[in-house]
């Protein structure tokens, strides 16, 4: 079986540097683990001007396609960082869903969003491609002076903290101590280092193991995701799934049920005899890469331990169906660099607060969305399955039951209502830019409105001005009827609203009122 990591090369080999023989050199942020989260948090930090070493046990990045499904506020956040955009040049866009139940199709849906955005709903990308183009952003960075180091084949041996981070680090040439006054772990849901420091990862493992299948051919398959309930192909389970992925690569699911002999069930033969199920006899294609996992969905109780924050995979797991885990991970990191970034230029240590009760938010929001679509492909009870059917069933003939259908709902991005940093709603407008949600895209001029937002906390000022030293201002004029103003304004004539550095909207006014925005913006950086 072919590795698709074969041409991908060691983007960041192993390479002495200096701190190994010489006493434990003092950094301000340490990463470790080089997956799409700590290589986003990485990045933007970096762009930020705040010095970051990423430390990671391999040499580039990782085998296999694993995560696929890419979704627009992901893209959106690659966008701000400067690599959003190769992503979906290689990616493959899709926006039509069909569900089967047995032999027929009961519906299919359409996730193309309206007009007027940048990116699109989704993109299929092999998550080698995701890394690999974030390293490429990394190192035309570093080119241009940012401060970002990666170091490959060095593996954390040992944690341990006071005030400032210790670590002994493991090399090739041996090991040696690296200091950090803040630790972000993004080692994955295995996480070494959750296990050094004793911390728990709690929650619910469902009985179901599912086995993925990326397989290389040229198919007549139309560029859309197919779900399958009950399928009518032998050796399938409850249930499968059939994506298309760049280069010719098709992700198949499988569902195995629990009691299994998962390495029996990863050899190619027994692989083969699904996917032959599947596709039928004479289709020509080679295995690329296979893996078998487990539903889980769990967290960690704090994200954060002293100077040691958890992201990504290392602090939530949800199960695959739903794109939820890596879109989830990078919106962990956007929201954690610009916290970072402020409290080491002197913001208060509380702000680091706020990415725990924000991210855990997510965490149990996806969570929950994930226990849901889990319950409905996997019932465990003869109730449960009579049930479910009964949806199907229904779905196939009336439009109200699709809704009830869960295969695996897609990631959206969190809104933090009522949460600490979330300002004052001063302003009778739509609710997809209510305070607590991210930045809706829309054109301007010749380009989109996220393209405009500066780096840090800004002012977003719609048929009026908001001429202040409080932080930068965007003034833009919305006419009538223009996607601007049906996202921002809705009925009202103006607004001004106050946008934090990862684009998520602390409040809106009807208009500039300087003592408001101040009390929002200085409670927003931790005040």
């Amino acid at each position: 079986m072919k590795d698709t990591h074969e041409n991908t090369g060691l983007l960041y080999p192993y390479a002495k540097v200096a701190a190994q023989d010489q006493a434990p050199v003092r950094h301000p942020v340490v990463i470790v683990g080089g997956g799409p989260v700590g290589l986003a948090c990485a990045l933007d930090l970096g762009l930020r001007g705040t010095p970051v070493l990423l430390l990671d046990e391999a040499e580039g990045v990782g085998v296999g396609s694993r995560a696929i499904c890419f979704a627009k506020r992901t893209l959106d956040i690659a966008d701000r960082l400067g690599c959003g955009q190769a992503m979906v040049d290689k990616g493959v866009v899709w926006n039509v869903g069909r569900v089967f139940h047995g032999e027929g199709e009961i519906y299919q849906f359409n996730l193309a969003p309206e007009g007027g955005h940048r990116n699109p709903a989704f993109i299929n990308l092999q998550q080698y491609y995701f890394e690999t183009f974030l390293v490429e952003r990394i190192h035309a960075a570093q080119a241009e002076g940012a401060p970002i180091e990666i170091r490959g084949g060095n593996r954390v041996a040992s944690i341990s903290q006071s005030d400032h981070v210790a670590l002994e680090v493991e090399t090739p040439d041996g090991t040696y101590g690296i200091e950090a006054d803040w630790l972000v772990a993004c080692d994955g849901a295995r996480s070494p280092l959750r296990d050094m420091l004793g911390m728990s990862f709690e929650g619910r493992v469902f009985e179901d193991n599912f086995l993925i299948a990326d397989v290389k051919m040229t198919a007549d398959f139309p560029t859309e995701r197919w779900f399958w309930f009950e399928p009518p192909f032998k050796g399938a389970g409850h249930s499968a799934l059939l994506h298309k992925q760049p280069d010719d690569i098709w992700r198949i699911d499988f569902q195995l049920g629990w009691d299994i002999d998962r390495a029996r069930e990863l050899e190619p033969a027994n692989v083969r005899r699904r996917v032959d199920a599947m596709l039928g006899e004479g289709v020509e294609y080679e295995l690329e890469w296979t893996s078998i996992y487990t539903f889980q969905c769990r967290r960690m109780e704090r994200f954060r331990k002293g100077r040691v924050l958890f992201a990504g995979d290392s602090a939530h797991q949800v199960s695959p169906f739903g794109a939820r885990g890596a879109n989830s991970g990078v919106q962990d990191a956007e929201n954690l660099a610009w916290k970072l970034d402020a409290v080491l230029r002197g913001a208060p240590e509380s702000l680091l607060e706020t990415y725990e009760e924000e991210r855990i938010a997510a965490a149990d929001e996806n969570i929950l969305n994930s226990t849901r679509a889990t319950d409905f492909l996997t019932p465990k009870s003869e109730i449960s399955t009579i049930f479910r059917n009964a949806v199907l069933d229904l779905a196939g003939k009336y439009a109200f039951a699709r809704p009830l259908v869960n295969s695996g709902r897609l990631s959206v991005p969190c809104v933090y209502d009522g949460l600490s940093l979330t300002g004052e709603d001063a302003l009778d407008g739509p609710a997809a830019t209510r305070p607590g949600s991210a930045c809706v895209d829309a054109p301007v001029g010749d380009g989109f409105l996220l393209g405009r937002l500066p780096q840090g906390f800004c002012l977003l000022a719609l048929n009026c001005s908001a001429a202040t030293d409080l932080c930068e201002t965007v003034e833009l004029e919305a006419a009538p009827g223009s996607r601007l103003a049906e996202r921002y304004l809705g009925r009202a004539a103006q607004a001004v609203y106050l946008i934090r550095p990862d684009h998520h909207i602390v409040g809106r006014w009807p208009a500039f009122d300087a003592d408001k925005i101040n009390a929002a913006l200085t409670r927003a950086k931790g005040g």
